[in-house]
């Protein structure tokens, strides 16, 4: 009989740990309870670096995170619903924007607060968004130029093969 009650004892033990995993783990991807937090919109060009669980942060501090990611059909662009918490009141004319801890680190959803005295309730939209940076794109264009060959005075420039544009 002690033989049944250490597998018993061993297997309470494992579905205990198996509860607090999940648990800790909801709660981490911003599934925890809804009382705690509400929901905004936002709609971007890119959310390059994003994931479901993925920070929102304002002046660098957590303050929700990131509950769903979808395509819009119709605009084409990347839909996303964050939550924040009970308590922070984001101004209306607020921004929103993917950014980068550095050139290695993750990406992080930012608010920026705007000056207005109104406030966006739950389920509201934050128009202002700017989407991700791609550091790729952005290499490519300073390591090719991607200048227009025109001076700056409104002279044509003269191209490599000695010609005018």
């Amino acid at each position: 009989m002690s033989h049944n009650k250490t597998e018993v004892f061993t297997g309470a033990a494992v579905l205990a740990v198996a509860i607090a995993f999940a648990t800790y783990a909801s709660q981490g991807l911003g599934l925890g309870r809804a009382s705690d937090s509400y929901s905004l919109r936002a709609s971007f060009r890119s959310v390059e670096g994003v994931t479901v669980g993925t920070d929102v942060r304002m002046a660098g501090v957590k303050v929700g995170s990131v509950t769903s990611l979808a395509l819009n059909s119709q605009t084409f662009m990347a839909d996303a619903v964050v939550t924040v918490k009970q308590g922070i009141e984001v101004p209306d004319d607020s921004t929103i924007a993917v950014a980068s801890e550095g050139l290695l680190g993750g990406a992080f959803v930012d608010i920026q607060p705007g000056g207005s005295v109104d406030v966006l309730a739950p389920g509201a939209e934050i128009e202002d968004t700017q989407g991700a940076v791609s550091l790729i794109t952005l290499l490519m264009k300073f390591v090719g130029g991607g200048g227009d060959p025109a001076k700056a005075d409104g002279t044509a420039a003269p191209t490599g093969d000695g010609t005018i544009q």
